[in-house]
Parts: C-alpha cells; sequence; structure tokens
C-alpha cells in the first residue's frame, strides 16, 4: 500500500512541476510561464515585447505597470507581436482553453497552480485612448478578424464577485461586433 502511495505522490508531484514550465524571449530577454492545457501550450503572463514601429502602450503610459501587467497591443501590433515558434491565439483557441479549464480556482486573478491560466487583470485602453478597467477585468486579442476595423477578443470580467471568461463571438447574436483594432488589449502567446 505504501508503494502504491509513493507512486501515486511521485506521478501528482510529477506532473505539477511538467504542467508548467518557461519559456525566454530571446528578443528582450524576459522570462515566462508557460502551461499545457488540452495540448496546446499557452503564456501564462501578458507579453511585455515592446515592438519598434508603435503599436504598443504602458497602461498610463507608467513603465512601472509592464512587470505586473504586461504591455497592451493594438490588433495589427497584437497579430505578429509573438515571438518565433509562437503565435497570437484563434478565438477557437480561446474558447477550447475555457472549455478546458474545470476548476473554478483556475480562473481566479492571480492563480498559480498547475492548470492556472494566471488572468492579470490589465484593464484596456480605447481607441479614444482613455484608460480603463486595470485591477478589473482583462482583455486579450484574439487573431480572428471579423472585419478591416474589427476583431474577436477574450474578455474576463469581475461581475457580482464572480470571474466570468467570454470570447466575442460574432455567431452567437447579430449585435456581437468584436471591437476596434485601434483599442489596445493585452496578449497571451500559444506556442505552435
Amino acid at each position: 500500500m505504501k508503494k502504491i502511495a509513493f507512486i501515486l505522490v511521485f506521478m501528482f508531484s510529477f506532473y505539477i512541476l511538467s504542467a508548467q514550465t518557461k519559456f525566454t524571449d530571446t528578443r528582450d530577454g524576459n522570462t515566462y510561464k508557460t502551461v499545457t492545457i488540452s495540448g496546446i501550450t499557452w503564456m501564462v503572463e501578458n507579453l511585455k515585447f515592446k515592438p519598434a514601429g508603435g503599436g504598443a502602450f504602458y497602461f498610463d503610459n507608467d513603465t512601472n505597470n509592464v512587470a505586473k501587467y504586461g504591455i497592451l497591443y493594438e490588433w495589427n501590433t497584437a497579430v505578429k507581436v509573438c515571438p518565433d515558434g509562437w503565435h497570437l491565439p484563434s478565438g477557437a483557441e480561446f474558447r477550447n482553453l475555457m472549455n478546458n479549464i474545470e476548476k473554478d480556482d483556475a480562473w481566479e486573478k492571480g492563480a498559480s497552480g498547475p492548470i492556472s491560466f494566471s488572468i492579470q487583470l490589465a484593464g484596456m485602453q480605447d481607441h479614444e485612448g482613455t484608460f480603463t478597467e486595470m485591477d478589473e477585468s482583462a482583455y486579450f486579442w484574439t487573431s480572428t478578424e471579423y472585419s478591416k476595423d474589427e476583431a474577436e477578443y477574450f474578455s474576463y470580467l469581475i461581475y457580482n464577485g464572480k470571474a466570468v471568461p467570454d470570447v466575442s463571438r460574432k455567431e452567437d447574436s447579430q449585435d456581437i461586433h468584436g471591437s476596434e483594432k485601434s483599442n489596445k488589449y493585452s496578449v497571451r502567446c500559444v506556442k505552435n
């Protein structure tokens, strides 16, 4: 019996240690925790890479926010900002993530369990330049484009004290239109 218990503890420990790994972005040296959920490897932190040429912004234009919240990107920058070997996830990949995180606490703000997506409530900057919702919500771009001006996004909001993850699916309702590509949202990359 002790042998079986030891094997089970060993296997569980191995699962926890192997489920979350790290990736270092050679472009700037930032290291990101990663997790594999349903066969897809995700960055578990908001991207912090500041590309040359614009399209990337610090919340409240304050570089001190980068370490905790990452950088906010316009969609046209977001689709090409992930490091080599990684890509901006599609709406379908975000829906797969939502369907495969079974533990409610995996969505908790700052959660760090073995299958945690570790939401960072970085807020957003709208197309008019207003920064809002830091520590209240998170918005993430998807690579799914609706039109020349709009794209799909994934959001995570706190509503009545409960976590509410969602993807803006145009097919769900005629009045869902995605988001203006000039809004600035966070980016999580997925391994190719």
